[in-house]
């Protein structure tokens, strides 16, 4: 359960929140509705623990993953699948670690290591996250050829789709999406 309590934010002379008070329980579905400036993405904001709020207090589950779907997407030349599949960030790092025992000189002398990471690998689905990611952005609209572009080659509204498709690929407990109709 996430409890915000008592909460304001302030940015310059303008109140966003003033003394705001929101419990979400698991399974809740939420949507958020203000004109440009409202809050909505400082709230966001918040809840990723990107901004603190000038008074008050908010309560998220230390054990809860949260995937967000950004309003902008960088003009990366990394490709499109690449890009969704970086949504899982834990597994990202456990494929960098992997990756960099195994071009260590004397990569024998970390096999427990390297047997440990196999084995977080294998529970993290690493072996068919390519396929999942193919059939996640097949499902958005992309063709297998799109898959292999860079992500500065799709226009904004793509890209907000390639966003949705990082979001989509991370574990998560909670996925906020930040004006996912922007496009």
């Amino acid at each position: 359960m996430i409890r915000i309590q008592n909460v304001s934010l302030m940015r310059g002379t303008k109140p966003l929140l003033v003394d705001a008070d929101l419990t979400l329980n698991p399974g809740d579905k939420i949507g958020l509705i203000g004109a440009n400036g409202a809050g909505k993405s400082s709230l966001f904001g918040m809840l990723r623990n990107e901004l603190h709020p000038d008074q008050g207090q908010i309560d998220f589950p230390a054990k809860w993953r949260m995937a967000y779907v950004a309003q902008e997407t960088p003009p990366l030349e990394r490709a499109a699948l690449d890009y969704a599949i970086d949504g899982d960030v834990g597994l990202r790092k456990l494929q960098a670690e992997l990756e960099e025992l195994e071009s260590h000189p004397d990569a024998d002398a970390h096999g427990m290591r390297l047997g440990e990471l196999h084995g977080m690998l294998a529970d993290a689905d690493a072996y068919t996250v390519q396929s999942r990611g193919e059939q996640l952005l097949l499902g958005l609209g992309f063709s297998l050829a799109q898959m292999n572009q860079p992500v500065a080659s799709f226009s904004g509204g793509w890209r907000m789709r390639l966003n949705l498709a990082q979001a989509l690929m991370c574990p998560s407990d909670l996925l906020l999406l930040d004006e996912p109709t922007n496009h």
